[in-house]
């Protein structure tokens, strides 16, 4: 009997009664995950992303009339250069930093803001799940500087 390139004499049973199951489960375990990958990953994420963005709203807004609060507004923050928030009173090490939030930076702060940056007046410990971090950049990256959906 042949499998692919694989072939089972009869002269084993046993062995054909162990990998054809074994290669059985094993394709259809290959198959589902090809077929999760085919859903969006985006949208899923930023949709997770969305209630990770509940530990965020008391100090943040993002969305069209975000404002600033006790932190500043997020929209459009990925690729901005920090402390560039209009209206919103930075830390003298904030508006010093040099810091542009590209992804890599966006994800170190989420995960230990004091890490990043000594001075901060952001209590927020962060967020110590790489998941929870990627949804969460993922939902912010939803929305344009002006707090428009881009999803």
């Amino acid at each position: 009997m042949t499998c692919g390139a694989v072939t089972f004499h009869a002269r084993r049973p046993a062995v054909r009664r162990l990998v054809l199951p074994a290669l059985t489960i094993a394709l259809t375990v290959g198959f589902g995950l090809v077929a999760s990958f085919s859903v969006p990953a985006q949208a899923q994420d930023a949709a997770a992303g969305e209630v990770v963005f509940r530990k965020c709203r008391a100090c943040h807004q993002v969305g069209e009339g975000a404002r600033n609060l006790v932190g500043p507004q997020l929209n459009g923050v990925i690729g901005r250069p920090a402390a560039t928030v209009e209206g919103y009173s930075y830390s003298q090490a904030m508006k010093e930093s040099g810091i542009t939030w590209d992804e890599a930076n966006l994800k170190h702060w989420m995960q230990n803001p004091r890490d990043v940056l000594r001075g901060t007046k952001m209590v927020f410990a962060g967020l110590p799940k790489d998941e929870e971090v990627a949804n969460l950049l993922a939902y912010l990256k939803s929305f344009d500087r002006d707090g428009k959906s881009v999803r």
